[in-house]
């Protein structure tokens, strides 16, 4: 039997047409011998506005449900995961060739490594690219790093939580995505920090499509006392995770009586 990365996605009306280039860059992947990848297409929402442009192919499952934000859509996709690892893939975005491969070749090469991220480009309107400066080594990312930088920082990651690939059983302990209008994919990455070591690829894992109906670019994004209030939230649960004190993966059990 072959094993199975599950690739989720989130879409909503406005997004849609972007399916069409986030399915071909998905195409483009090679996996290692024995690996295929199942595609999971979340509406965020019931219209007739998504489906046209989802791909004719029996990878691709494609779902509707009420709307309640990309973190909710994500997360009830996932009852439909089959997949050893779950991939982000937001439906604006493009993985480069290669991307699923490192991935795996990552969590596969070391049980204590619970998620990868990877560097990022942001894609522009005229189809070029731009690169940040200022990313993490290549390698392990230790426990808590992601969150001490985030603090440090002006509550800006070290890794980007849109190119996230992670352990399905460890998502599914932590709850999947936050319920939350927006910074949902940072505070689940804060949480994973708090709980287990990551990966970060130096090699470019994401094309970051800017276009002017994102998300992130529209005025509710950053209201003061919404974004305050997200902050909070993010933080005051990464540290409950890593005070409470467990860890993935769980050591030993200790003897019954």
């Amino acid at each position: 039997m072959s094993r199975r990365i599950t690739v989720v996605t989130a879409v909503h009306s406005p997004s849609a047409p972007f399916l069409r280039d986030a399915y071909r860059s998905l195409c483009d992947q090679e996996l290692p011998a024995g690996w295929d990848w199942q595609w999971l297409v979340q509406e965020d929402g019931r219209t007739d506005e998504v489906r046209p442009h989802v791909p004719d192919d029996p990878r691709v499952a494609f779902r509707q449900g009420r709307p309640g934000g990309p973190g909710v859509a994500r997360t009830i996709a996932l009852a439909h995961a089959e997949g050893e690892y779950v991939k982000v893939l937001d439906a604006d975005d493009r993985l480069p060739a290669g991307t699923l491969a490192r991935d795996l070749a990552a969590l596969e090469a070391d049980a204590t490594i619970g998620w990868t991220t990877s560097r990022v480009l942001d894609l522009l309107p005229d189809g070029s690219t731009a690169g940040f400066p200022g990313d993490p080594d290549h390698g392990p990312v230790e426990r808590g790093a992601v969150l001490d930088f985030w603090k440090a920082n002006g509550f800006r990651a070290p890794v980007h939580p849109a190119t996230l690939c992670v352990r399905r059983d460890l998502l599914l302990a932590l709850g999947g995505w936050m319920a939350l209008p927006a910074s949902e994919d940072t505070g689940l990455l804060l949480a994973l920090s708090a709980v287990s070591r990551g990966w970060f690829s130096e090699e470019v894992g994401l094309l970051y499509r800017k276009w002017e109906g994102q998300a992130t670019g529209q005025a509710a994004h950053v209201d003061p006392a919404e974004r305050d209030a997200r902050m909070t939230v993010l933080e005051t649960r990464a540290r409950a995770l890593a005070d409470a004190g467990w860890t993935y993966p769980a050591g030993p059990r200790p003897p019954s009586d």
